[in-house]
């Protein structure tokens, strides 16, 4: 890799989004995980995988139709890989409860939030785009104001009008 980084190397920056600050790590050139609110970036540094990632959210950001192109490094659960292929099926602009997932999966609605609570890439592998049956459900593994805000920011920013 350019700059001198070893193929296996871990690297951590971080990007300003219209939805909140986001952590980028990509490891050997491919992505591991976003991070929304990230603390200070541990590793810093650039590398053509991170800065690859970064141009494909910025794009994302002025078009949400935008297909992600990048290389993921996902360890997981045969169930969580299912449910994270299942999410890559939603449309832009559009959501699908947690029931209708688990029906499509067999799978009961409480372990489909559990995969995508377990989501370490979120926007490429697009969680937010799931809601509850009543409303909004949760964001990232929970509920606080800060999560759901960029979880509304995401599906206004697709045209969603829920």
């Amino acid at each position: 890799m350019a700059g001198g980084e070893s193929d296996d190397a871990l690297v951590r920056g971080a990007l300003q989004t219209p939805c909140g600050p986001l952590g980028i790590t990509v490891q050997g050139g491919r992505l591991v995980s976003l991070e929304w609110f990230p603390e200070p970036p541990v590793l810093p540094g650039r590398s053509p995988a991170l800065v690859r990632i970064a141009d494909q959210i910025r794009a994302y950001f002025r078009d949400p139709g935008v297909r992600f192109r990048c290389r993921l490094d996902l360890s997981a659960s045969l169930f969580c890989l299912r449910v994270w292929g299942a999410l890559l099926t939603i449309p832009p602009g559009q959501t699908r409860t947690y029931g209708q997932l688990a029906r499509q999966l067999d799978a009961s609605p409480r372990a489909v939030a559990a995969a995508c609570r377990a989501n370490p890439c979120p926007i490429v592998i697009p969680c937010h785009r799931v809601v509850a049956q009543d409303g909004l459900g949760g964001y990232g593994g929970g509920r606080s104001p800060a999560l759901l805000a960029v979880k509304r920011c995401l599906l206004r920013h697709e045209g969603w009008h829920g």
